[in-house]
């Protein structure tokens, strides 16, 4: 795979990070669509590099600490979000998915 396509796909996963960050700016609804079309376009990326040695920096500052912030920019937050905030940091930096769906240890 081409590097040019990996800059790419870090880019829209900054892209979408801008995009979601401005939807928190309307307090009345929270943005769950833009959250996850963030989330889906990260999980890409993931997917794209994980044999990889190194990431893109922009990827590492986009999703690091994406729990965190989201419990301090409001009050609340669907479960859900957080949820998938945790889950995704732990795919990109701990290399699994805590999310067993189908993966389940046998005898579970």
């Amino acid at each position: 795979m081409a590097n040019t396509e990996k800059d790419r796909a870090a880019a829209e996963v900054v892209e979408r990070r801008g995009d979601f960050e401005l939807a928190l700016s309307n307090k009345r609804k929270y943005p769950v669509r833009e959250f996850r079309a963030f989330v889906h376009t990260a999980r890409r990326y993931i997917e794209m590099t994980e044999h990889d040695t190194l990431i893109h920096k922009s990827v590492t500052r986009a999703v690091n600490g994406l729990r965190e912030y989201l419990e301090v920019e409001r009050k609340r937050v669907p479960g859900d979000i957080l949820f998938e905030a945790d889950r995704l940091e732990c795919q990109l930096f701990a290399g699994y998915d805590p999310s067993f769906e189908g993966d389940e240890p046998p005898g579970l």
